[in-house]
């Protein structure tokens, strides 16, 4: 009974799809018929084409057959926690992955980061703030690659020069040591995403340097001095407890 009810809500979505062209894709996999229902129509209101599933099986079969562009996880589906879900995605796709939980304790989210998540929200939520979060994320994913060498990247306040290996600030030039504009540039590559220490670690400073963790708080803290307003309050580059960093994208 519980597959038939997806299958059908599944066809529905599909038929409601029909002639959105190039709209973005979502995927939801949420086991809570009446919240799969609410997410779906939400997110058609506002132009997303929507694929949804209750248990891992039938969300990791979707995303392969419909290689969506953004994925919404509950992580508490039936069959499995959330977290493996994502280990799984994570194994052949790079897609934003949002999770949707009633808990917000620092565990979970540690452990939904490490495995490959981008962004944690907490039910209740309001649908203003979950629609603000899937646009920024799909305009992250959809800016030019930044891997060439002469890619200029701007994200809110900040622009980087890579080929003049020049920094910006609302339009001023920000002068940084060589490992503080290395340091930057690996986040403004990978804005958005949850770095962890290793992974600052390893990209910085080498393998020699693998564990070395105090070395990421000190450049932290003196990137902060230099580029936030308030250092003491963070806008842009924000600590995720346990885990790294993160650039926020908006």
């Amino acid at each position: 009974m519980v597959g038939t009810v997806a299958a059908d809500e599944q066809q529905g979505s599909d038929r409601r799809s029909t002639g959105r062209g190039a709209a973005p894709a979502i995927l939801i996999v949420e086991d809570d018929r009446r919240m799969r229902g609410f997410l779906r129509t939400v997110l058609w209101d506002h132009g997303f084409r929507v694929y949804a599933a209750e248990t891992e099986e039938q969300g990791l079969a979707l995303a392969s057959t419909h290689n969506p562009d953004f994925v919404v996880l509950d992580l508490g589906i039936p069959d499995v926690d959330g977290v493996r879900v994502t280990s799984r995605l994570r194994t052949w796709t790079t897609v934003p992955i949002m999770i949707l939980s009633a808990h917000g304790a620092e565990g979970q989210k540690v452990a939904a980061f490490r495995a490959g998540a981008n962004d944690y929200m907490t039910k209740p939520f309001f649908t203003s703030e979950l629609l603000e979060r899937v646009g920024v994320w799909l305009r992250h994913t959809r800016r030019p690659s930044v891997d060439a060498k002469d890619a200029v990247l701007k994200l809110g306040d900040y622009r980087v020069d890579f080929e003049s290996r020049r920094v910006f600030v609302e339009g001023q030039e920000v002068s940084l040591t060589p490992t503080q504009y290395k340091l930057f540039g690996v986040l403004m590559r990978n804005a958005g995403k949850v770095l962890t220490h290793e992974e600052i670690l390893l990209a910085v400073w080498g393998p020699a340097y693998a564990k070395e963790t105090p070395y990421v708080h000190i450049y932290m803290r003196h990137l902060r001095q230099k580029l936030e307003r308030d250092p003491a309050r963070p806008r842009y580059l924000l600590t995720e407890p346990r885990v790294g960093y993160r650039l926020r994208v908006a």
